[in-house]
């Protein structure tokens, strides 16, 4: 039986600092005799929102925490919001509690990151 719980991140205000982590499923521990475990993330969606009269750029990449290391860019590279506009993603992206997705915008606070998915046990 599936246990998964939907969940949601943000909206919080992306900044101009590109190793900034946004996200990460958390462990599980703790409790006596009966294990531990890890949780899982199966994100369907992330929005990013420019409040600004101008265009800013974003930037995410997945992988270990605090980097963005060629070969794991995952959205955006530079990409392009247009003013007082949003960008959506859709897909099925799983996250192990050691992937992290870190990023940031071009202009400090200009642009939010909201997203929405499910979450497990491993």
């Amino acid at each position: 039986m599936a246990a998964n719980k939907i969940f949601r991140f943000g909206p919080v205000a992306l900044t101009n600092t590109l190793t900034t982590n946004i996200l990460n499923p958390p462990t599980a521990a703790g409790g006596v005799n009966a294990g531990s475990s890890s949780n899982y993330i199966v994100l369907r969606h992330i929005r990013i929102v420019n409040k600004t009269a101008g265009a800013v750029t974003f930037s995410l990449w997945l992988g270990a925490t605090g980097a963005n290391v060629a070969g794991t860019e995952l959205i955006g590279q530079a990409l392009s919001v247009a003013a007082n506009s949003a960008f959506d993603w859709y897909g099925l992206l799983r996250m192990d509690v050691a992937d992290f997705i870190v990023g940031g915008a071009s202009a400090l606070t200009s642009l939010s990151i909201e997203g929405e998915g499910e979450i497990g046990v491993v």
